[in-house]
């Protein structure tokens, strides 16, 4: 009973996965309308350049996974003002990419999480990552299907603080799939 139980949440959770990609193309696309409505937040650092790392990790390497439950290995991260970091993401789940997805996206200071999320399920063509808020993203790893793995080299920002990281796929957020880097 408790694997028929198992397979039921998980075929839910699947379903809900669809849903909200079927239902992003539904939604109203942006236009010059909305222009300047996300400009950077007055006295909010700008987020520091991410590096896409084919080459092998630097500074303090941080190593997360992610499976089919939709939850990160690991939720705090701590670091120094200006520490260089490197997170590895790995996606040890079994199902396909287009259901079940992963990434990690480190939003800068003021950058509502729930806000991003919303805004990141229409973001289909740019693996749920919005480019309005390209200069507000610390860090990111690209999306990741089953037993892919991708690093993103960073500088910790240099104002301590909470920095939210989340899993941008639809849903993924709002099921708990996030955590915090703390620069202290």
């Amino acid at each position: 009973m408790k694997t028929i139980n198992h397979l039921y949440h998980l075929f839910l959770i699947t379903a809900a996965g669809a849903a909200l990609i079927f239902l992003s193309g539904c939604g109203p696309s942006s236009g010059p309308s909305d222009a300047g409505k996300n400009s950077p937040t007055p006295g909010v650092p700008a987020a520091s350049s991410p590096t896409r790392a084919s080459a092998p990790a630097t500074g303090r390497v941080i190593e997360i996974t992610a499976d089919d439950s939709m939850k990160f290995s690991v939720t705090e991260v701590r670091a120094k003002p200006g520490e260089a970091l490197s997170i590895i993401l790995k996606n040890i789940g079994t199902m396909p990419k287009l259901s079940m997805g992963h990434n990690l996206v480190v939003l800068a200071a003021g950058l509502d999480p729930v806000t991003f999320a919303n805004d990141a399920a229409q973001a289909v063509k740019t693996d749920y990552i919005p480019a309005k808020y390209k200069s507000r993203i610390i860090a990111s790893t690209k999306l990741l299907g089953p037993g892919e793995s991708d690093t993103t080299t960073f500088k910790a920002p240099n104002m301590p603080g909470r920095y939210p990281f989340i899993c941008s796929y639809p849903g993924h957020f709002q099921v708990g799939m996030r955590g915090e880097l703390i620069v202290e």
